[in-house]
């Protein structure tokens, strides 16, 4: 059989990771590449805050290949659009059709995705789509994966929430109006281990910030700068 070519959008937390798990269960895909978004003037993943280096690390434990897009600190809609397409189309022109997302359920995102993609005669794919969220998240647990909370938005959660682990005791925390995956933006994070990893990936917990009087940080300082 053959495989449909397709890279993942990667933010390295734990959607993405649920992502390219089902991708690989379902056996029909050949992941190209892991495509992130870096805040260049940080050198951290878009609102996830997480290092660059570590989602490096994430992508040598996976095997794949990881693409960069690096956008500025206060970029606008045009100049990600701008470098998502430039990237975009040097696999569309290595016959990779297909982009996946860890989306679950904002229709307004998917519908924004596929347009931007059917530009460049691509698709997307969306494994996650429609699943139960809570299900989700406890799937994610009871399958071995290990992830922690790198942000939290103040609007949602207390700064107790953020430098957690995303465990079964964590989901019993919260709140009622928070989605159990984060996928309004409440939270974000960082997967360490889990079934698709060949090793876990080190850290320790740096300092915690509020940036823009809203949102949560928590540092993971990489294990090679112990």
């Amino acid at each position: 059989m053959t495989l449909e070519k397709a890279i993942l959008a990667w933010s390295g937390g734990k959607d993405s990771a649920m992502a390219l798990y089902e991708l690989h269960k379902v056996g029909c895909y050949e992941i190209s590449a892991l495509l992130a978004t870096v805040t260049e003037d940080y050198d951290r993943i878009s609102m996830h805050g997480v290092r660059s280096v570590l989602v490096e690390q994430q992508a040598e434990s996976l095997g794949l290949p990881l693409e960069k897009i690096y956008i500025t600190k206060d970029s606008s809609n045009e100049e990600y659009e701008a470098g998502m397409r430039n990237r975009l189309m040097r696999y569309r022109n290595r016959g990779v059709l297909s982009v996946a997302f860890g989306d679950i359920f904002l229709e307004e995102v998917r519908k924004y995705r596929e347009e931007n993609l059917s530009k460049l005669g691509m698709r997307g794919i969306f494994p996650l789509w429609k699943r139960n969220t809570t299900e989700l998240a406890h799937t994610f647990v009871d399958l071995g994966f290990k992830a922690i909370t790198t942000c939290v938005d103040s609007k949602f959660l207390g700064r107790e929430f953020v430098g957690r682990e995303f465990d079964e005791h964590f989901l019993t925390e919260l709140p009622s109006n928070v989605d159990p995956c984060g996928e309004n933006g409440e939270f974000h994070s960082f997967v360490y281990d889990g079934p698709i990893f060949a090793w876990k990936i080190p850290y320790t917990k740096g300092d915690v910030v509020l940036k823009g009087n809203r949102f949560y940080f928590c540092d993971l300082i990489p294990g090679s700068l112990r």
